[in-house]
């Protein structure tokens, strides 16, 4: 026993209890000691920080009234392009009428009508003449859809815009009337087109609008029920009931569509969705008037260089009249009383009602689509133009007479061939298949949609197509209808949405640059004086689309050339049921959007991930000082709901979100005065001296992109 351990006493044993229950309430009492001294130095700190930050917001309160009329004097710019573009409007409607080129007023009734009746009796039905004849049509129809788009409410009356909307059918009507007769001219003499392989009579006449393809049944034999229009690789296989019937086939591709509701042809930029829970006439009070609302949305700049073109003696006088007006002077001949009334009109409280009033509105009308068979034309849009695919009776046919040329005729005029045949038997018929070449100017990020137009509903409708088959690599489409239709393929209007970034970037003065990274593309759109340009649009590492590239032109022409062309990044009025979008409070969205534009000549702006962790009320982006183009971006982060700017702490490698401001920083009433704070002389210069048709342009993209709320 003498190895193994002493046994404690029971003296030692209380000793050593006593020492441990000494050395816990120390630790207790040190532990409660640091605790109360943590607890004190955090008060004292919130204290601090808390005086700070009263001392921060008073000091905001005491300067807002200054930097509110400071930016007041800055916005004066919107207005000053409003002013420029009315003018614009009623320079160019004179410089029309004194170039008596011969071309009639789209907006003048009395012209249109005269312009449309001796077209009507024309009975040159060549199909060439016909093409020609219809450019001019289409572009004064384009003229029409602009006015509708640009021009403010407050300066288009209800009787003018119906008129431009009646106008616009009626010319759409007469195109295809003129197109139906052509079609009935060419067939009269088909025997004069055999085809000297097969004997029947085939043709192919394009532009750059139509591609007209016919093909007549002369031989009626069973072996020749298919055929492909080699020029531009569109066909079809018939049924043997047709193949041996005195039929043709005409399969006419219009780039445009007339077939669509004329509300889908003539969107405008949506009003942006406000939310209610602030008072807004709060929000008016205590800021100047700004220039937004529907006619600040939709109206965009007009084609310079097409207004051009118009001067029959083909003076730049549209560059002149740019040059007369374009200048910071003009803000300040507008009268107190001119910018009152102007800003009136531009109030946004009001604006904000009638968007709520006509989203409430075409709601109940979305809700009324209830058969899974129609197309939702708010969420599926046709691309790539119009196809009308028709059988046709064949005409009598031209005799020749010794030197005399002879045709029967009828006063029928051209008429369908009903397929499946009326005859009330209940009996089924086989299908037409029909193969179309798709265009190479326009994109098809997935397989379309095929879609037949009823007109009995004037509707797009997915029944009575089937077996469709799409070839990506060969981008042509070949499918099975049970009857001869008009046919569309389209597309999700969002596929592009939301996008995964952006950025908007000045590259020289009074120019800019915005880039939209979408999933399947990156757009990138340049913007100088009152035009922008599509740059490029890259998909897949690769440049596509460059008929559309490196042409100047307005805002509104350039959102209608890309939707066309199926790469849609500007977000409709519903687009916010099919996407999940980042939502914000519409007045700091709008409001950022008018200080972004009118710093954009010398600050880069960026998107960034803490956008979507800063709740509705409040927009997070990156911001940099942005002198010269090749030079790197010191990105910063700026928080904004459109009353208080701040400059965040985190940055976007941060962990974290947080609103803790930037050490040495202060709010601001606006946004312009808190980059103002850091930013040097050459900037703000910059941002005084720019170019308020510049600062218009950026505006009218950043709101219909809606880059804030839909990335």
């Amino acid at each position: 026993k003498s190895g193994g351990k002493k046994k404690v006493s029971k003296t030692e044993q209380l000793r050593l209890q006593k020492e441990e229950e000494e050395r816990r309430l120390k630790e207790e009492e040190e532990a409660k000691l640091q605790a109360q001294q943590e607890e004190a130095a955090r008060l004292e700190k919130e204290r601090i920080e808390q005086e700070q930050m009263e001392k921060l917001k008073a000091k905001d309160q005491e300067r807002r009234e200054s930097e509110l009329a400071e930016l007041h004097s800055l916005e004066q710019k919107f207005l000053s392009a409003q002013q420029w573009k009315m003018d614009y409007r009623a320079y160019t409607k004179w410089e029309h009428y004194l170039s008596c080129d011969g071309s009639p007023d789209p907006t003048v009734l009395q012209e249109i009508n005269t312009f449309m009746s001796l077209w009507r009796e024309d009975q040159n039905e060549d199909i060439r003449l016909v093409m020609e004849k219809g450019e001019q049509v289409l572009n004064l129809m384009e003229k029409l859809q602009f006015l509708l788009l640009d021009t403010p409410p407050n300066e288009l009356t209800e009787k003018e815009t119906v008129q431009y909307q009646e106008s616009i059918l009626e010319l759409q009507n007469l195109l295809h009337q003129k197109y139906n007769g052509a079609t009935e001219h060419l067939l009269k003499a088909a025997n004069m087109y055999e085809d000297s392989e097969t004997g029947n009579m085939q043709a192919v006449i394009k532009d750059k609008n139509v591609t007209f393809c016919i093909w007549a049944n002369l031989k009626k034999k069973v072996r020749f029920k298919n055929h492909v229009f080699c020029d531009v690789q569109h066909g079809f296989q018939l049924p043997k009931l047709l193949a041996v019937s005195s039929v043709a086939v005409r399969i006419l591709h219009t780039c445009y569509d007339h077939v669509s509701p004329l509300w889908l042809q003539c969107q405008s930029v949506p009003k942006l969705e406000v939310l209610a829970s602030k008072d807004l006439n709060q929000h008016s009070k205590d800021s100047v008037e700004e220039p937004e609302g529907e006619e600040q949305q939709v109206r965009e700049e007009p084609n310079m260089s097409a207004e051009e073109e118009m001067c029959s003696d083909g003076r730049k006088t549209a560059i002149s009249f740019k040059e007369q007006s374009n200048s910071i002077g003009d803000i300040n001949e507008m009268t107190e009383e001119e910018i009152e009334k102007k800003s009136e009109i531009l109030d946004i409280p009001s604006q904000v009602r009638d968007a709520l009033l006509q989203e409430e509105t075409n709601g109940k009308e979305k809700e009324a689509i209830t058969d899974e068979n129609v197309v939702d034309l708010q969420q599926f849009v046709p691309v790539g133009g119009v196809y009308h695919i028709d059988a046709l009776q064949l005409p009598p046919q031209v005799k020749q007479v010794k030197d005399w040329r002879m045709v029967e005729l009828l006063d029928v005029g051209l008429e369908a061939y009903p397929y499946p045949p009326e005859d009330g038997e209940d009996t089924t018929h086989p299908p037409i298949q029909i193969t179309l070449r798709l265009s190479d100017r326009v994109m098809y990020f997935e397989d379309p949609v095929i879609a037949r137009w009823d007109p009995a509903g004037q509707q797009w409708r997915t029944d009575g197509i089937s077996n469709v088959t799409y070839e990506k690599p060969e981008k042509s489409v070949t499918f099975e209808m049970g009857a001869f239709y008009t046919i569309a393929l389209l597309q999700d209007a969002h596929l592009n949405m939301p996008y995964q970034a952006w950025e908007l970037q000045p590259t020289a003065m009074d120019e800019a640059q915005l880039v939209v990274t979408t999933v399947f593309a990156t757009v990138q759109i340049r913007i100088k004086g009152n035009q922008c340009m599509l740059s490029s649009v890259v998909v897949e590492d690769r440049d596509v689309l460059s008929h559309i590239t490196g042409k100047w032109t307005s805002p509104v022409d350039l959102r209608a050339v890309l939707k066309k062309a199926g790469v849609n990044i500007f977000p409709g009025e519903y687009s916010h049921k099919f996407v999940s979008v980042n939502k914000k409070a519409g007045l700091a969205e709008v409001r950022a959007y008018q200080q972004m534009a009118l710093v954009a000549s010398a600050f880069a702006f960026a998107w960034s991930k803490w956008n979507v962790e800063a709740g509705q009320e409040q927009i997070v982006l990156k911001v940099s000082e942005h002198l010269k183009a090749d030079s790197d971006k010191d990105w910063s982060l700026y928080m904004f709901n459109g009353e208080k700017a701040q400059k965040l702490k985190i940055t976007e490698t941060s962990e974290a979100f947080s609103e803790e401001l930037e050490e040495d920083s202060e709010f601001h009433s606006t946004l312009y005065h808190m980059l103002k704070d850091s930013a040097s002389k050459e900037a703000i210069d910059k941002v005084e001296t720019a170019s308020f048709l510049f600062i218009d342009v950026v505006y009218q993209l950043l709101l219909a992109t809606r880059v804030l709320t839909y990335s």
